[in-house]
């Protein structure tokens, strides 16, 4: 229990516990939402309620390339023989939740290869302690939060799977901006100063031969400070994570987003394939090498789960609903697009996520546990 503690408390001095944290208001939450927007599953694992100011027509979904994810046949799992265990799984209550909607049902109905038990928590703090003590095998989490937690346990964990990407655009009624070299001279307002918004627009800048110099950064505590700013003035230019995005749109007519950060990100890493990451999916190594069966059966599940929300959005739209991730059904088919729900595995996943943490590294080493984590963090399968 004192290791437990140490390693809780250890994530809590980074700022990624509360960051993690899903069971505030929108209002309350502050900076650790839209930090969290790059390294935890997506702002809306914390704010479900901001969805419902967003649903609305008049905003349209990321313009960044759709997310194409293989559905796997049966034949994936035929030669598959499960191990005679039941996958206890964590996530929080949100776009990673949604991810597995149909694993979920299919679980309840018995139909899924592997047995499975689902828990769903509001707060990451919950999944890191069930992680660290044992009580889960697998849990869905911020990426950067599950390379502190491979560095506090001394390698206990490993990456499976990168399950969301990039939540971050920018806003402004401004459509001159169609670049990072166009904001050169304003004021940009954000939120999350030292955390990994902060480092990844810093980052985005110096990939744009800019500078904090450049500009203007205005931070303030919470999304919704920035959303309402962008409401009362025309002219203000927001950084912000999904749902805020579309919340801040559905507010004001004419903004709209002018840059998804995603999109820029990839303009610099093209050649190294790196992606901005959100949240990844890891596994307890005791158990990844005890049951290596029951993990690649998951993980084809998952793969299979992730591909229904993008094929079948009204249907996942109501599963997401019934299972009381998202209140109503017509509110979460209008949070798919933006909660870039994926499943990447084997050299794609390590890829592009060693990219990302190697960026969040050099902005500060603290962001990633204080040093990079080793290869056996990557499972490849």
């Amino acid at each position: 229990m004192k290791k437990i503690s140490y390693i809780l408390a250890a994530l809590a001095m980074t700022g990624m516990l509360s960051a993690c944290s899903g069971n505030q208001s929108a209002a309350e939450s502050s900076a650790t939402i839209s930090t969290e927007t790059v390294t935890k599953p997506s702002a809306a694992e914390s704010t479900v309620a901001a969805f419902t100011e967003a649903a609305t027509d008049s905003t349209n979904p990321p313009t960044h390339d759709a997310i194409s994810i293989p559905i796997p046949s049966t034949a994936d799992t035929a030669s598959i023989i499960p191990e005679d265990v039941t996958v206890r799984i964590g996530s929080l209550k949100g776009p990673t939740s949604m991810g597995l909607v149909w694993l979920m049902e299919q679980s309840e109905k018995g139909e899924a290869v592997n047995l499975y038990e689902f828990t769903m928590v509001t707060a990451a703090d919950e999944l890191l302690a069930k992680m660290v003590s044992g009580e889960l095998d697998v849990a869905l989490i911020p990426a950067n939060v599950a390379s502190v937690l491979y560095n506090k346990t001394q390698g206990k964990i490993a990456v499976i799977a990168i399950n969301t990407l990039g939540v971050l655009d920018i806003v402004a009624a401004d459509d001159s901006i169609q670049s990072i070299a166009d904001l050169k001279g304003k004021t940009v307002y954000m939120t999350g100063k030292g955390t990994t918004p902060d480092y990844v627009f810093r980052y985005l800048l110096s990939g744009n031969n800019m500078s904090e110099a450049d500009l203007t950064l205005e931070f303030k505590s919470e999304p919704t400070e920035v959303a309402a700013l962008l409401k009362e003035q025309p002219d203000a230019i927001g950084l912000l994570p999904q749902p805020f995005v579309t919340a801040a749109c559905a507010q004001n007519e004419s903004l709209k987003i002018v840059l998804d950060l995603t999109e820029e990100w990839e303009k610099i890493q093209s050649d190294s394939k790196s992606r901005l990451v959100t949240g990844v999916t890891i596994v307890r190594r005791p158990f990844l090498e005890e049951n290596p069966n029951a993990v690649a059966v998951f993980l084809t599940e998952h793969q299979a789960s992730a591909a229904f929300t993008h094929s079948n959005p009204d249907a996942a739209a109501e599963q997401i609903a019934s299972l009381g991730i998202i209140e109503k059904a017509p509110i979460a088919k209008k949070a798919l697009p933006y909660c870039n729900i994926t499943c990447l595995t084997g050299e794609e996943m390590k890829t592009a996520l060693s990219g990302y943490l190697q960026v969040l590294y050099e902005q500060d080493p603290a962001s990633v546990g204080g040093k990079l984590p080793e290869d056996d963090f990557y499972f490849q399968k």
